[in-house]
């Protein structure tokens, strides 16, 4: 199984330099790197967190990262949503916690009327880009320009190129204005496509993000942690932020009986039923299930492909299959907490990696992708529970974070 996740790195290593990949395995600082340290020291963070604040810094944890809603009305109007949110960022500064920001998606700005796929929107996209780092000064301290691109979710209808450019452009904006605040981008995995494309605007960024998230979505193990860091690092030569990572503290596989089960209950016999009449069997999928099907294949000739044969599978399920682990740490609350505690001090090794900022604060009542409530994928991040009770993850996060000075 090792050389299979190999596999799944090597065609990145391709666009490596032979000097770069001689290096790959190399810890070492520049100058990029003691800028940011200078400004941020170690982020140590969590995504998505609610206002307990003392619950918060209990943990050890100094840094949120929190979505910044667009900011406009389609009149130009501020919205209130956006209003909203700067009084929030205000109580989590006001209580002494700083933000990583990300900022709007693609699909934000088309809806808006400006569109990435258009140079003529160069301008107001970048004119955006300003007044986000211009009004929230003082309430942020990082910034993450939109986010994951290249996963489908995120960037359609955008292709990744245009996606390079939207990134390259606001970051050339924000380089005007920023003062110190940080600002980067990330990518889902090693992405060496989007690496690639962002190579013209480096200039601009002052770190690189990466999400990693071994053993939860396919096999993995701890040691990749530590490659696809340095890979990022090789590249680029920035600094890195782990923007995302965690595990999942509960799931499990379904039988073959219980897949067939739920295939059933949309009203095929099995999955071959299934692909010979898919788009009757999309149209019986649960109303958010069926929009995000439609969404991400894009096309009904890519629907049984998506639902079957792709990182939605799993959601479909409603599983963890067997071999989506990394050995050793298992999908219970105890699992969860063993993964934090070995790798926070593991990684923080790496002289030029910048912080970590875990995925995420809460359990949740429902999977935001497929909308049930009994899917493990996106329910059973937490370092508390949907009650805001502390996990065993909340403790082992709490004990590694404080040995990082």
């Amino acid at each position: 199984m090792e050389n299979f996740i190999l596999n799944q790195v090597k065609p990145t290593l391709k666009y490596l330099p032979a000097n770069l990949v001689k290096s790959y395995f190399t810890p070492t600082k520049n100058s990029d790197v003691a800028s940011v340290f200078k400004k941020t020291g170690f982020i140590k963070g969590i995504c998505h967190p609610n206002e307990n604040f003392e619950q918060l810094k209990g943990a050890g944890l100094e840094w949120i990262r929190v979505d910044i809603p667009f900011p406009y009305e389609k009149d130009g109007s501020i919205r209130a949503c956006y209003n909203d949110f700067k009084a929030r960022l205000k109580r989590f500064t006001d209580n002494g916690l700083k933000v990583m920001a990300v900022s709007p998606y693609p699909e934000d700005y088309i809806e808006y009327g400006l569109d990435p796929r258009n140079v003529a929107s160069k301008q107001g996209i970048q004119d955006i880009a300003k007044f986000l780092l211009t009004d929230l000064k003082g309430l942020i301290h990082g910034i993450q320009i939109t986010n994951e691109q290249g996963i489908p979710r995120f960037t359609l209808p955008l292709k990744l190129k245009q996606s390079a450019w939207f990134i390259g452009i606001n970051a050339q904006a924000m380089a005007q204005v920023k003062g110190d605040i940080i600002v980067g981008y990330n990518t889902a995995g090693p992405q060496a496509d989007l690496n690639i494309l962002m190579k013209p605007y480096l200039e601009y960024i002052d770190y690189i993000g990466i999400d990693i998230y071994m053993g939860c979505f396919f096999f993995g193990t701890m040691w990749l942690f530590d490659a696809l860091i340095r890979y990022i690092w090789a590249y680029t030569k920035k600094p890195v932020l782990l923007c995302e990572f965690g595990y999942i503290s509960g799931g499990a596989p379904k039988s073959k009986q219980e897949k067939k089960d739920i295939i059933r209950s949309y009203g095929a016999a099995d999955r071959k039923d299934a692909y010979k009449n898919i788009d009757k069997f999309v149209e019986n999928l649960p109303e958010r299930m069926k929009n995000y099907v439609k969404k991400c294949a894009q096309e009904p000739s890519n629907y049984a492909n998506y639902i079957f044969r792709s990182e939605f599978t799993n959601h479909f399920y409603r599983e963890l299959p067997a071999w989506t682990v990394i050995p050793g740490y298992p999908h219970t609350p105890q699992g969860q907490a063993k993964f934090y505690r070995d790798i926070i001090p593991r990684l923080k090794k790496m002289d030029f990696l910048c912080g970590m900022i875990i995925y995420c604060w809460q359990d949740s009542e429902m999977c935001y992708v497929c909308g049930q409530d009994d899917c493990p994928t996106e329910t059973r991040w937490g370092l508390v529970d949907c009650e805001g009770k502390e996990k065993p993850s909340y403790y082992a996060v709490k004990e590694a974070f404080n040995d990082v000075k």
